[in-house]
Order: C-alpha cells, then structure tokens, then sequence
C-alpha cells in the first residue's frame, strides 16, 4: 500500500481527533442547550442537525406548534442535548429540557431581583399544586393559594396568573411559589389606596362580610372594617346575629382609621339620636319604671329601660332581706321587673337602680306592726357568744343579748338551755330601722325584778338563801323576791379565817346586809362582813364604850341576847 492511500485510510486515532476536532469547532457538549436544523419531519418526529456527524429525533408535540403554525425543515430550534450518541448511532435531544433550562436562567434572574412570575397551576399533589413555569415545574403549598383557605381550586387550574418564588433549588431541581403574596401586596396596595380616600365620621355603605362573637367585618369596596357589638346599636346586643347577617347591605359611619395598620372602625348607631341625651329629666331620682332584665352578673344585674337605655341593680339594691345572695335567684333574663331610679350620671352614661326601695322597708313595717314593748314569737336562728338571733315577720331577724336572756342567772349559762329551731317568745326592746337592727328580750316577758322588789333598798338586812357554792364566793337568792346575788369570798365573814365558801351548803340561809341597789343598772349587791360590822357598831353604842371596861365578847354577847329575846316575842 502506497502513502496515498495511507492518507486515504485514517485510522482510529485520526478519527476521534477528528470528532473531538468537530465538537470543539461546533461548541457542543452534552447536559448543555445548543441550536440545531430540522432536516426533515417523518410523521411525529422531527430530525435534528445539531452539527455533529449524527442528528437526533424530537416529538413535534414538545414544540408546542400549532396548526397555523407548523413546524417545517429549514427551521432553527433549541433542543436539550442529554447524550452525543445512543446506541442507534443518534444524539439524544430534548425540546422540554431545553425549555426547563431556559426557564431556570429567566426565573433565578426573577428570583434574585424579587420580581414575580408567571405560570399555570396543572395538577394537584400531596399538600399543595403543581404550576408550570414557562417548562419548569414548581410546587405551590395548599396554604399559599389564597389570603383565605379556598374549597374549590377548579376556578383557578389552567389559568395563568403571576406567582411569587420563595425558594429555588437547582441542584434538586425544587421551586416553590406563592399566589397568596403576590394577593397579599395587590390587597396592601389597593387598602392603602382606599384608605387615603376615606375619612373619619364619613358614612358609606357596605356590604356584611363576616360575623364573629365581636362584631362583624363589613366590605367597603375591596377593603374591609370592623363593625364592634358594643357599636351596633345604642341597646344591649348579645350577638351581631340579632340584627345583622352575612350578605346585608348596612350603612356605618368611620369612626377611626389607623393609617399604619389599615385597620377601619365603624359604627352603626352612630347615625341615631343618642338616647342619653336629655336622660336626667326623663328619668329623674327616686322616679319609678317598669324595665326588662337583660344580662345578670356577679355583682348585679342590668335592666332596659328603653332601647339602648339600661341601668344596673347592683346586688346590695336588691333585696331588704336576702344577703350575700346571687342576683340570679333573686331576678331572671327578660323579667320584667319595677325599679326606682337612684342615680342618674348622664358623662360616664350610669343609671343606678334599686329593686328594694319598690317594697316597703321591712323594719319599717315590722315596727308598725309590732312597735315597742309588744310581743313577738321566732324561730331560733342562730346563736352566737353575744346572744340568740330569731327569726321574725317580715323575714327579718332580731337578736337577743345574752344580758336579756335572764335576771339573775348569767347569759353565758341561760343561752346553753336554746338550741336552733326552738319557738321562743321575746319582748321588742328597740327598732334601729336605719342600721336594720331589732333588739328583743327574753328576761323583760317575766317582769323586773327590781321594779317589783318592795322595801328592799340600800342597808336592807335580808335573808339569803344558798343557790350555788363556788370557789370565789356564794351564789344566793333573795327571800321573798325574785333577786339573787353574788357574794364573794372577802364579803362572807369579818374574820378572815371564816371567809370560806365551803362552810355553806347549797339551801342554807342566813342573814345579810344590802351594800349596792341600782335598778336602773340592774345590779344588787349583799354582805355578811358589812352586816356584821353593822351590828358591832349598834353593839358598842348600846351597851357599853371603848371607855367602860366591858369587852367586845360582852357587849356582844348582850346585843345577840336582846336580839333572840325579840326573835322569840
């Protein structure tokens, strides 16, 4: 073989230097989008130079041509190259990769300068959608779809509509997108749009969007204000739902606009005669109105006069008698009831009600009825370490003090013989109708003691009977009288070796002398040292002196002679 056709036959060396040679001079390396001709269309597939020594095959459907517009040879197209050559001997080409990575290029420039973009929303997949951007596939979150959960996305699938990228990830080849933020700047700037149209006390009409526990949302026209329940109407609304619902037509005044958040508050009774107005000669103090109870609390509860006019019972103006009471047992929701005007304070928009001063006082009537002195019969109530407290006409209570209980035995012992539920009868000793008080007396149905205690006075020598021996001295009753004393131990013997209880029985009598007798304190007070040394002075004056050389023993001893002889006539 001559040199000639050496040359002729390249070797395998020669070839692939060649290709290389070829690549380089076409610029074309696989993974990467390059421009190729259509040479020829055989039925769905289009043939592709691409500049390499072989050609690729394309379905037509990936150009997206339509009829009018047809693919044709000669055309120059961008096609994805994935490989040189398969194992036909052809390049592997692809339309909608080239697309994708076109659209790669456009929306990361998007993505960095924060501008939005368009696309198609196609599918729905787990938590969210597909959309198609211009040939790249984006994820959108169920949660970015709209400002509010949408029911039914139907509407918007197929539709193009601009969408904002939150995040890119080429490597992973993951984009998620956002219709809500782009509704969201849309919304902003047409609030702000309108809110610069709209001023403080203008009165527009509405459209009722929305209806919470609160109030309600009215639409203005693309932006949307609050409606407050306490704002509705001049009287107590409970829920909006009584006098508004979803879709009404209202007309509300602004009555404030805050420009930084675009928050709107409106009013509806705004545009009615303020019902105050005038409210202390319509309803003046201790005037009487018949109203409906409307709410009750804790502390009271409030009732409508008129529409948008309500006053308040507090708890202490609702019952003479019923104390520490919840109002709700006293008074019901939408009772009518009569209440009299207490106080009337149109600045702070207050009416003070009171239910009890529509019925008489009950101390009042119990002192008409039952007025000082008479007597009266109740229930044991309750006692206590001061006294007994029955239960009187009227539904009113009276207290007996443990000093009425009983004239001569101590309070402390008498109120042990009571228990609750025990019928006693008593006597009215005084009415305080301002403090609410009724002061009775046990003691006082048996008569006084000391009004009825005869010649006994101050230096009376009685007789004493033994009741009781104790530790400091002698409880002793009277002869002849209802009053008992205490004797005590230092009044019971001049000697001192003699002053000892115990050396009287209970039943025992014996002479002593009256030393304290005030009716009006009620106090009696008796001694056997005083009488003793009363009869020792009357002893000494009558049979002898300190002088006549007699002794005490003598002179007494003559004395309680004479005083035996007398005894015995």
């Amino acid at each position: 073989m001559n040199a000639t056709a050496v040359a002729a036959a390249p070797s395998r060396d020669d070839f692939a230097a060649m290709l290389e040679e070829s690549f380089e001079k076409h610029d074309v390396a696989e993974g990467t989008v390059v421009q190729g001709t259509i040479t020829a269309i055989e039925k769905d597939m289009a043939v592709i130079d691409v500049g390499l020594k072989t050609e690729g095959r394309v379905a037509v459907k990936e150009f997206g041509h339509n009829r009018e517009n047809p693919l044709k040879v000669g055309d120059v197209v961008e096609v994805y190259l994935e490989r040189v050559e398969n194992a036909l001997g052809e390049a592997v080409l692809s339309r909608d990769k080239a697309r994708r990575e076109e659209s790669w290029v456009k929306l990361e420039v998007a993505f960095n300068d924060n501008q939005k973009v368009e696309g198609v929303i196609f599918n729905q997949v787990k938590g969210g959608f597909t959309v198609d951007l211009e040939g790249a596939t984006a994820f959108l979150p169920r949660s970015q779809v709209d400002i509010r959960p949408v029911r039914d996305v139907g509407p918007l699938m197929g539709t193009p509509q601009p969408f904002q990228i939150l995040k890119m990830d080429r490597r992973r080849g993951n984009i998620v997108v956002s219709r809500r933020t782009v509704l969201e700047e849309s919304r902003a700037e047409m609030r702000q749009e309108l809110v610069q149209n709209l001023e403080e006390g203008q009165v527009i009409e509405g459209v009722v969007k929305n209806i919470t526990d609160y109030g309600a949302f009215v639409d203005l026209g693309g932006i949307d204000g609050l409606l407050h329940v306490t704002d509705i109407a001049w009287r107590r609304v409970n829920h909006p739902t009584e006098l508004l619902q979803i879709g009404q037509q209202v007309k509300v005044k602004i009555i404030k606009i805050n420009h930084e958040t675009h928050r709107i508050s409106l009013g509806m009774k705004q545009l009615l005669a303020d019902p105050w107005q005038g409210i202390e000669a319509k309803y003046p103090a201790n005037a009487k109105f018949t109203g409906r109870v409307t709410n009750i609390t804790d502390y009271g509860a409030f009732v409508e006069l008129e529409p948008g006019i309500e006053g308040l019972i507090h708890v202490s103006e609702m019952s003479w008698t019923k104390k520490n009471v919840h109002p709700g047992k006293i008074v019901a929701t939408s009772q009518e009831v009569d209440v009299m005007v207490l106080e009337v304070d149109p600045v702070k928009r207050r009416i003070s009600l009171g239910l009890k001063q529509i019925m008489q006082n009950p101390w009042e009537q119990f002192v008409e009825n039952h007025p000082i002195g008479s007597e009266v019969e109740g229930e044991v109530k309750n006692k206590t370490e001061f006294g007994l407290f029955l239960g009187l006409d009227g539904d009113v209570d009276g207290m007996v003090h443990l000093s009425d209980l009983d004239w001569n035995r101590p309070g402390e012992q008498v109120i042990e013989d009571f228990k609750k539920g025990d019928i006693v009868r008593a006597q009215v000793l005084d009415v305080d109708v301002e403090k609410e008080r009724i002061s009775l007396g046990v003691k006082q149905l048996g008569g006084d003691p000391f009004v009825d205690s005869g010649e006994i006075r101050k230096g009376s020598v009685v007789t004493c009977e033994v009741i009781e021996v104790k530790d400091g001295g002698l409880e002793v009753k009277i002869a002849d009288s209802d009053l008992s004393a205490f004797i005590r131990r230092a009044d019971l013997a001049r000697d001192r070796a003699d002053q000892r209880p115990e050396r009287f029985a209970v039943g025992e009598k014996f002479d002593a002398r009256i030393t304290l007798f005030d009716k009006k304190a009620h106090k009696v007070n008796v001694s056997i040292k005083a009488l003793e040394i009363a009869e020792e002075k009357e002893a000494v004056a009558q049979y002898g002196s300190s002088d006549s050389g007699a002794s005490l023993g003598d002179i007494l001893g003559a004395a309680l002679k004479k005083r035996n002889e007398e005894s015995d006539d």
